[in-house]
């Protein structure tokens, strides 16, 4: 009887174990699986070379950074996430604040946070993704997928490269006489923003491809792009192309369903939580929440050797806007500023109501920088200056000693006016 037992136990043990693989591999697989053009080719854990890993004086440079998170950072009560990386290597993160009203739901690794305008960086990847799959090509005319679009002019490229003059639709609805349907509803899509341009076609805010302007109309059309290309809702697309394959399984597009679950951002003082408004539910410029950490495995992926065609990769980092001499210029879906000893910063910033947020991809050290703010102030994108300590930057490295000299490290929260220029 012993021995049935036993042979029993076995067997169910046994069962148990085959049951658990392949639950993992049908989890494994619902979560990779699409026939859409993605990033599932890339292996993240053969990404660096033991020398991407390597950082001399790393302990200074951690304290240094240690010291920049108190100063900044709890001297100053932002919350959010922060981290910074060394090839695959994390050499400082750390998190503090709360998600929820009334201080609920500590910030951790795991919650996803809004990026705001870093989300463009993603969109312009999945977009890329297509094109290397000759779903579209960069030259495209918009009104090749959308007919009635009334700016012949306007291509996927100037819609990437921010060169499209396109009015922002922040802007231009507001203008409309007498106000349309669109404007009465609690919250805007993409295809609203699109009928609205088609129907009263507002001029242009400057003639198309003669220079650079920072509008998120580009990315919001930019996702509409990509749902007529893919069959598929932007939200399930991105996740398709991006997000599972990069194992960045905590990142999400925010949606009106999302309302009451997703972190929210906050105005400074209180914390009071700001509010949604009509516009929040329009995705492709912003509405990315994730975590540093799934930030930190698509900067990874975009180190990688297999991310994109060669020839398609290096016109991410090129300047497309040389029209005027000055060190900040926009390549597909990052800005850079470029330097006079010819050293070149890529990377891009976010706001959004409470929100504020720093990516920088550093080419030449592999490193890494994420800042996500969800309480409002400036200095959040205090963490840019970090990218001195890392490369030759003499004009970030001067504006970092300036940001650890400043007694007052809240004097700057809630002025906006006080960004940096490149802000959103």
């Amino acid at each position: 009887m012993t021995y049935l037992r036993c042979i029993f136990f076995l067997f169910a043990v046994s069962s148990a174990i085959v049951s658990c693989k392949k639950d993992t591999l049908n989890f494994h697989s619902k979560n990779t699986e699409t026939n859409l053009p993605n990033y599932g080719n890339i292996d993240l854990d053969k990404t660096f070379t033991p020398q991407d890993n390597e950082l001399r004086n790393k302990d200074s440079v951690v304290s240094v950074i240690n010291n920049y998170y108190i100063n900044v950072w709890e001297n100053g009560d932002l919350w959010g996430g922060f981290l910074v990386a060394k090839g695959d290597k994390i050499l400082y993160e750390n998190y503090r604040g709360f998600a929820q009203d009334g201080n609920q739901e500590p910030l951790n690794k795991d919650v996803p946070l809004h990026v705001a305008s870093v989300s463009k960086t993603l969109t312009a990847m999945a977009t890329l993704k297509l094109v290397e799959a000759g779903k579209l090509n960069l030259s495209d005319p918009l009104t090749k997928f959308f007919p009635t679009f009334p700016y012949p002019q306007v291509t996927v490229f100037t819609l990437l490269s921010q060169r499209s003059g396109l009015p922002k639709y922040e802007h231009f609805i507001e203008k409309i006489q007498p106000q349309p349907a669109e404007l009465s509803k609690k919250y805007l899509t993409n295809q609203d923003i699109l009928n609205l341009l088609i129907r009263y076609k507002p001029d242009l805010a400057r003639d198309t491809d003669t220079g650079f302007m920072y509008c998120n109309t580009n990315y919001a059309l930019l996702a509409l792009l990509i749902e007529k290309i893919t069959q598929t809702p932007f939200p399930e697309a991105m996740q398709q192309i991006v997000f599972r394959p990069l194992n960045m399984k905590h990142t999400y597009i925010f949606q009106e369903k999302d309302t009451a679950t997703a972190a929210k951002s906050f105005y400074q003082r209180g914390p009071r939580v700001y509010p949604y408004d009509r516009l929040d539910a329009i995705y492709g410029d912003k509405n990315v929440f994730t975590t540093p950490r799934d930030l930190f495995s698509f900067s990874k992926a975009m180190f990688n050797k297999s991310f994109l065609r060669q020839d398609i990769y290096e016109k991410i980092f090129q300047p497309y806007s040389n029209e005027k001499h000055g060190v900040n210029n926009y390549g597909l879906g990052f800005r850079m500023k470029i330097f006079d000893n010819n050293e070149k910063l890529t990377y891009h910033n976010g706001w959004w109501h409470g929100t504020n947020s720093v990516f920088a991809h550093l080419l030449k050290s592999k490193v890494t920088i994420i800042a996500i703010g969800n309480k409002y102030s400036n200095r959040v994108y205090s963490a840019l200056a970090l990218s001195g300590l890392f490369e030759n930057f003499p004009y970030e490295t001067e504006k970092f000693r300036k940001t650890m000299n400043e007694s007052d490290s809240t004097k700057t929260a809630g002025n906006k006016e006080n960004a940096d220029s490149y802000s959103e």
